[in-house]
């Protein structure tokens, strides 16, 4: 291949160059919330990320009343338009340097691909964090009202498939290239089945807010570990699921299906505190977050993390780099931009240590300086 005259040439001896780094479920990063949709917020939620590897992600909300989640769609939804409209293409400076820029100095950034809604269309039984009296029944007219307050840039609705109405939601779903993922949910085998059949392909952080699995009720989990065409998100931060309980679901799914997601907040990039996930307040203690129930609320974990944590499980470094990049571009139908080197790809990319610490990013282009 031709190097193009003035191309830099960066130097990266006795480092490992892979894809940058794709979340498919990511609430916030440096303080703030992907609902509060703010440009500030929602720069600074992809500037932090992007510091860990992450270049593209899905902006992740969460349970809310419909209104207030429509206001926070329709300002993620201005803030990708506004984007793909004005791309910094300018250089940028080097990502594990904390920001500290003059005012219209360009950020390395993570590129908002579109939203993951996650809730309300949820169980009571199994609502994790969610706020009981937001959540709501599947609903085609309220899921309409969504996909036009995002101007259609909902990629990945999260659905329990034992509420009625949900096998129509899948297929309303699916019918306007909207990802129907399984999540949050009580149902059992039978019901699980059906939201396959129906068109269900993804699972939300397999094994958390699902009903348990056992022998004679193997539920939500064993139909999606029996099902090779439904993808199964997992964080891997070895607090939300155990290490042998990661390995369970890599040999029964294989290193195919099986992708690596954050479930990150605002605390994410932050030291211990309060924050906000969605409308509703979280304490983190020792980089843990939780509610004042003390339940698990979502996570501070980057990729970077995730990936290290699997590799040291066991995981080839090969397929480990997969679960982070093209499986969860292939997901979103974006296999042939993100999460791959290659011609006519975006040019984000992830130099790591032999201990697999981010010491370098582009993100379409811009960064490595």
């Amino acid at each position: 291949m031709k190097i193009p005259s003035g191309a830099t040439d960066y130097v990266a001896a006795g480092m490992t160059v892979v894809p940058g780094f794709v979340d498919v479920h990511i609430h916030g990063a440096g303080g703030h919330d992907v609902m509060e949709a703010t440009p500030a917020a929602l720069d600074c939620i992809t500037s932090t990320v992007a510091r860990y590897g992450t270049t593209s992600i899905l902006a992740t909300t969460v349970t809310a009343s419909v209104d207030e989640t429509c206001r926070s769609l329709q300002g993620i939804a201005q803030y990708i338009r506004a984007h793909e409209q004005h791309e910094n293409i300018e250089p940028n400076v080097e990502p594990n340097v904390e920001p500290n820029r003059e005012p219209g100095t360009p950020e390395l950034a993570a590129e908002i691909l579109g939203i993951h809604l996650e809730g309300p269309f949820i169980s009571k039984a199994r609502r994790g964090v969610h706020p009981p009296d937001a959540i709501a029944r599947p609903s085609v007219e309220i899921l309409e009202k969504f996909r036009a307050a995002s101007d259609g840039l909902i990629r990945i609705v999260t659905i329990a498939p034992e509420i009625p109405g949900a096998l129509d939601l899948i297929r309303y779903a699916l019918a306007n290239g909207i990802i129907a993922a399984i999540g949050h949910t009580d149902a059992n085998f039978e019901q699980t089945q059906a939201a396959i059949q129906a068109g269900a392909r993804h699972s939300v952080h397999f094994y958390n807010a699902m009903r348990p699995f056992s022998h004679r009720d193997p539920g939500v989990i064993g139909a999606i570990l029996t099902e090779p065409d439904v993808t199964a998100e997992v964080i891997a931060d070895g607090i939300h699921v155990a290490g042998p309980a990661i390995q369970v679901l890599l040999g029964t799914k294989g290193f195919d299906t099986v992708l690596l997601a954050s479930d990150a907040t605002a605390a994410t990039g932050m030291p211990d505190g309060n924050f906000r996930l969605g409308k509703f307040e979280v304490m983190v203690k020792d980089g843990v977050c939780r509610n004042a129930e003390g339940k698990l609320a979502g996570s501070t974990l980057t990729l970077d993390r995730a990936l290290r944590y699997i590799v040291a499980l066991g995981v080839p470094l090969v397929d480990a780099v997969r679960m982070a990049t093209i499986l969860p571009a292939r997901r979103v139908s974006l296999a042939g931009k993100k999460g791959i080197i290659a011609v006519d790809a975006d040019a984000d990319l992830v130099v790591l240590t032999p201990d697999l610490r981010v010491v370098g990013a582009m993100t379409r282009g811009t960064g490595l300086a």
